[in-house]
C-alpha cells in the first residue's frame, strides 16, 4: 500500500493505492494556500492521518503531488504561483518527520502522467504526452515509465509555454500562456464577455448572473446544445490545437493523454483537434498521434501521487 496525497490551491485529497493502481479509502480536506507554511502543511498531515488510520496493512510509502515548480530530488517545493503559502518548502522532509514514512514529491502534470502510463490510458504506448486541463494547465513527459525531469527538475511546465506574446498575462508572469488563454477560468471568462455583449444563453440559467459564470456551466449548456456555450468551446479546443502543435514538434510523442477538470467537457472536440493538427504542426503526421481522456479523471493526482513508488 502507498499513500497518494494530491494538493491543489483549495484541497488536499488522500487515498490509499494499491500496486494496481486501484485506490482505496479517500478523504478529503480544505487546503489553506495563503495561509503561512505551517498552516499548509496542517492540511497535508491531516490527511495523510486520517487515510493512514484506516490503512488494513503497512504503508510503504507516501508519494504527494504538488504544483510545481519543485524539486523531486530533494522533496523542496519552490515557488508555485498556485500555493503561495509555500517558497522553498521541503516538503518531503516534513511528511516523512511527521510520519516516519519514506516520501517522495513530484509536479502534479508529472506524477499523473506517470499514472497514466503505468496503469492507465497509456499502458501501451512508451513516449508519453500528459496535459491536465482544468483551475491551470499542467503538463507531463513520460519516456519508458520514467518522468522526464530536465536539468533541475522543471521540465514539463507545459502550461506556461506561450502561444500568443499579446495576450493575457498568466498568474506566472508571462503572457499568453496557454494557461491564460484556454483553462478553466479562462473559458468562465470567455462566456462572460459574450454573455455581458449582450448573448443569449442557457449558461444564465445555470449561473444567474454573468459574474457566477464558471466552466462548469459552460459545459452544462453546452451539452444542452447551446451556440454560445460551443462558441466559447470552439474557440478554447482551436486554442489547444495550436498549444499542442508546437508539443508535436518539439516533442513527437506516441499518444497524447488529456485529465483534469475540463477534460472530459473537451473531449467532444478532441477528433477536431487531432484533425487540425497537421495544420499547426510542422510534422504532416500529426494526426496519427492518439488524443485520449486519462483514465483517473478526478483521482489523478491521488493516483500519480502512488506512481513515483511504482
Amino acid at each position: 500500500m502507498i499513500i497518494g496525497v494530491d494538493i491543489g490551491g483549495t484541497k488536499v485529497a488522500a487515498a490509499l493505492v494499491t500496486g494496481r493502481g486501484e485506490i482505496l479509502g479517500k478523504t478529503r480536506v480544505p487546503m489553506v494556500s495563503t495561509g503561512d507554511a505551517a498552516m499548509g502543511f496542517a492540511a497535508v498531515r491531516e490527511a495523510i492521518a486520517a487515510v493512514l488510520g484506516g490503512a488494513p496493512e503497512p504503508v510503504a510509502g507516501i508519494g504527494i503531488c504538488s504544483p510545481g515548480p519543485l524539486d523531486p530530488t530533494t522533496g523542496m517545493v519552490l515557488n508555485p504561483p498556485n500555493l503561495p503559502c509555500w517558497r522553498n518548502f521541503a516538503l518531503a522532509f516534513e511528511t516523512e518527520k511527521a510520519f516516519g514514512i519514506p516520501a517522495r514529491v513530484d509536479n502534479d502534470g508529472n506524477a499523473a502522467g506517470l499514472a497514466e502510463a503505468i496503469w492507465g490510458a497509456a499502458i501501451a504506448y512508451r513516449n508519453v504526452f500528459y496535459a491536465t486541463l482544468g483551475t491551470g494547465i499542467g503538463a507531463g513527459i513520460v519516456i519508458d515509465r520514467k518522468i522526464y525531469h530536465g536539468r533541475t527538475g522543471a521540465a514539463a511546465e507545459g502550461g506556461h509555454v506561450t502561444i500568443d506574446y499579446n495576450g493575457p498575462r498568466c498568474a506566472c508572469g508571462k503572457r499568453g500562456c496557454i494557461e491564460a488563454l484556454a483553462s478553466g477560468p479562462r473559458i468562465a471568462a470567455r462566456a462572460r464577455e459574450k454573455l455581458a455583449a449582450g448573448a443569449e444563453s442557457r449558461i444564465m440559467a445555470y449561473a444567474g448572473t454573468v459574474d457566477q459564470v464558471q466552466a462548469e456551466h459552460v459545459g452544462a449548456a453546452f451539452r444542452e446544445g447551446d451556440a454560445v456555450a460551443r462558441d466559447v468551446l470552439t474557440e478554447t479546443a482551436f486554442l489547444l490545437t495550436v498549444w499542442l502543435g508546437n508539443i508535436v514538434d518539439l516533442l513527437e510523442p506516441d499518444v497524447i493523454v488529456v485529465g483534469g477538470g475540463v477534460a472530459d467537457l473537451m473531449s467532444s472536440f478532441f477528433p477536431e483537434i487531432r484533425a487540425d493538427l497537421p495544420r499547426w504542426s510542422e510534422n504532416q503526421r500529426a494526426g496519427e498521434i492518439p488524443l485520449v481522456l486519462a483514465r483517473y479523471g478526478a483521482d489523478a493526482g491521488i493516483a500519480g501521487a502512488a506512481a513515483l513508488w511504482g
